[in-house]
């Protein structure tokens, strides 16, 4: 009886593409929230609102990635 609980859930991969330096202190919490703190690193998080709205807030540092 092997639960597969993972598969069915959906995730994004985000690209930090800029660096934070120079930003202000919530972007750059932002980015380390999300698991990112150098330039072309790739973190995959779950897609749901709040990972979304994350990402919406620095669009100019991430990039959502295939």
């Amino acid at each position: 009886m092997s639960t597969k609980k993972n598969e069915n859930k959906k995730t994004i991969r985000v690209k930090q593409i800029r660096s934070g330096i120079g930003c202000t202190a919530n972007m750059r919490q932002t980015l380390k929230a999300l698991g990112l703190g150098k330039i072309n690193r790739v973190a995959e998080r779950p897609d749901n609102a709040a990972t979304r709205g994350m990402v919406k807030s620095i669009p100019h540092l991430v990039e959502i990635v295939d």
